[in-house]
């Protein structure tokens, strides 16, 4: 209102200046004076209504006041929770390669094809093996002939002992070799080490295997982990053994508590962080591994505090604060209360100190209120 009439004023001045011809400047000195003498009169005019109306505004009581809600601060119990990212790996899966050398002459099974523990997979050809395995057989079969003759002529005290012996020693030296030509033939055979799936198969039929070169990929969907890398701040409050949840995002549905199973003993150098692992059930097999998921840890509790919500609270330069409801006389009032916050959670905050139970909290309505306005409470 005063800066109105104080344009108005100061644009009738320079009107009267536009069409006053005279340039005194002790004229216009004069007339300043005198403007300014019209503006100090009309701000008392002004300051003494305003005066007037508030205290009209008053008088009428409640009813006038700001209408607002309220709720009454209480202790409540209070949790904080963070949450990782991490990515689901199956607990049993292998990268199948043989152990010896040699050319693939049959894949049994297909890609996606469900495999038990110790299926045939695929097989080496064995063709030279089986050969010398023939072979060693048949010396074999003589030399026990011979072996079996030597022993009866050695009972009848006929031979020398030498003869006995060397018959004896080819059968053991023979039996021994077979041994690790039926050994070397099992090698040639490949046998899945864990029911799962087959995922892939990396070599086809008529390739040249070999030791530590991968033939094919054998993943188990029963058991799987979930494992999220977690900045080293956590390190003190995550235990193996805590309770989380677990959940992935797609599929929302799918909400395990589980313990938390492992916990890294390295904190990476790189990034700061360390592992945690928790086991999850697939009994469906829905879930598949790399599938992104995320883990929910409880990081904080408290029960011995006022928790109040976090929209409720505001800044200044003093600190936080918010506004309450209090009796003065017949009438409610707002004041504002400054606060010493905790932690923050959910739309939820904690308050420490500043505010005590039982006090009337300003829910709707506080961000028209200031401190010691006059209050209407509404249901």
């Amino acid at each position: 209102m005063k800066k109105y009439i104080v344009l108005f004023i100061a644009g009738l001045f320079l009107v009267s200046c536009g069409t006053d011809h005279t340039n005194d400047p002790q004229s216009i000195k004069k007339k300043i004076r005198e403007y300014q003498e019209e503006i100090a009169v009309l701000n008392d005019k002004i300051t003494e209504l305003e005066t007037q109306l508030g205290e009209t505004g008053n008088s009428t009581g409640q009813e006038s006041g700001m209408k607002v809600r309220v709720e009454v601060a209480q202790i409540q119990p209070f949790s904080e929770y963070f949450e990782a990212t991490g990515e689901l790996e199956a607990e049993d899966e292998a990268f199948i390669s043989p152990e010896v050398p040699g050319q693939i002459t049959e894949i049994y099974v297909e890609e996606g094809q469900r495999v038990k523990t110790g299926q045939l997979l695929a097989k080496l050809n064995t063709s030279l093996v089986e050969k010398n395995i023939n072979e060693v057989k048949t010396q074999l079969a003589y030399a026990e002939t011979m072996f079996k003759k030597q022993k009866e002529l050695w009972e009848k005290n006929i031979g020398s002992e030498r003869q006995y012996l060397d018959a004896k020693n080819q059968v053991e030296s023979l039996q021994n070799k077979l041994e690790t030509l039926q050994a070397q033939y099992k090698m040639s055979l490949i046998y899945s080490p864990l029911s799962g799936y087959v995922e892939t198969i990396i070599q086809k039929k008529g390739e040249l295997a070999s030791p530590g070169m991968q033939l094919m990929q054998i993943v188990g969907l029963d058991k799987m982990k979930v494992t999220a890398k977690i900045s080293e701040v956590y390190l003190p409050v995550v235990h193996e053994g805590d309770t989380v949840k677990v959940y992935f995002p797609s599929y929302p549905e799918i909400v395990f508590k589980r313990p938390i199973t492992r916990i890294g003993h390295v904190v990476d150098k790189q990034n700061r962080t360390f592992k945690v692992q928790v086991t999850v059930e697939n009994n469906k097999g829905i879930l598949k591994p790399n599938l992104l998921a995320s883990i929910v840890i409880n990081n904080y509790n408290s029960d011995n505090h006022i928790v109040v919500p976090s929209r409720l609270i505001r800044e200044d330069m003093k600190g936080s604060y918010l506004y309450v409801a209090q009796k003065d006389g017949d009438r409610w009032v707002a004041q504002k209360k400054y606060i010493t916050m905790g932690k923050s959670y959910r739309q939820k905050s904690e308050v420490l100190s500043g505010l005590e139970p039982g006090e009337q909290i300003i829910t709707d309505g506080f961000n028209n209120v200031t401190d010691g306005a006059v209050l209407q409470i509404v249901d």
